[in-house]
C-alpha cells in the first residue's frame, strides 16, 4: 500500500525524468530523483549524480555512497530509513560542479521533495548542496553544527562523504558528525 507522500514522490519522479530545462538532461543517462523513506525523519542532499548513479538512476550508489551507507548504518539505521535526494537530478558532464542555471533549473523538484517529505532534519552532503541553503557559510567552520532557517527547518551540514575517499584521515570526522543525528533528532519536536 502505497502512501500519498510515496506516490506524490513518484508523480514528482515521472516529472523530473521528462525535464528538459537544463543542458544536463542532454549528456546524462537518465535521471536521478531520489530514493527512500517517503516519511523520513531525516533527508539527506547531495550535490547531483556522478557516473555510476547517472548508470543505476539511484543517488549515492558509487563509492562516496557505500561510505553514506556505512556511516548510516554506524547508528543504527538502514539506508531505506533515510531519504536521499540531489540538489540537480542529472549528472553534471565529467562531475564538474552545477552551474547556477542548472541548480535553478532543478531547485524547484528539490524544494517539493522537501514539502512532501516534510523531514525533522536536512543533512546537506558537503558545501554545494549547504550553501543553496546557507549560502555564506563555510563548510569548515559548519559543519556537525545544528542550524535553523528562516522557517525553522532543522539542518546538519556534513562533508561531503567523497572528502573521505580523497583524505581517509577525515573518515573518522565524517562518523562522528553522523553519529550526532540520533542526538539532534531526539531534541527536534516532533511533526
Amino acid at each position: 500500500m502505497s502512501s500519498a507522500q510515496q506516490i506524490a514522490l513518484e508523480k514528482l519522479a515521472q516529472q523530473i525524468a521528462s525535464c528538459r530545462a537544463c543542458p544536463l538532461c542532454e549528456a546524462a543517462t537518465q535521471a536521478v530523483p531520489g530514493e527512500g523513506n517517503p516519511n523520513a525523519d531525516v533527508l539527506c542532499i547531495g550535490e547531483g549524480p556522478g557516473k555510476d548513479e547517472d548508470i543505476q538512476g539511484r543517488p549515492f550508489v558509487g563509492r562516496a555512497g557505500k561510505l553514506l551507507t556505512e556511516m548510516i548504518e554506524s547508528i543504527g539505521w538502514h539506508r531505506e530509513d533515510v531519504f536521499i535526494a540531489n540538489v540537480v537530478k542529472h549528472r553534471p558532464p565529467n562531475n564538474r560542479d552545477p552551474e547556477p542555471a542548472e541548480v535553478e533549473a532543478c531547485w524547484g523538484f528539490l524544494t517539493k521533495q522537501i514539502e512532501i517529505i516534510q523531514p525533522r532534519l536536512i543533512v546537506t552532503l558537503g558545501r554545494h548542496s549547504m550553501n543553496r541553503f546557507f549560502p555564506d557559510l563555510k563548510i569548515g567552520e559548519a559543519h556537525g553544527q545544528l542550524m535553523q532557517d528562516e522557517t525553522g527547518q532543522a539542518f546538519l551540514p556534513l562533508y561531503h562523504p567523497a572528502a573521505a575517499l580523497y583524505s581517509p584521515s577525515q573518515k573518522e570526522l565524517h562518523v562522528t558528525d553522523f553519529a550526532k543525528i540520533p542526538a539532534i533528532l531526539k531534541k527536534l519536536p516532533q511533526t
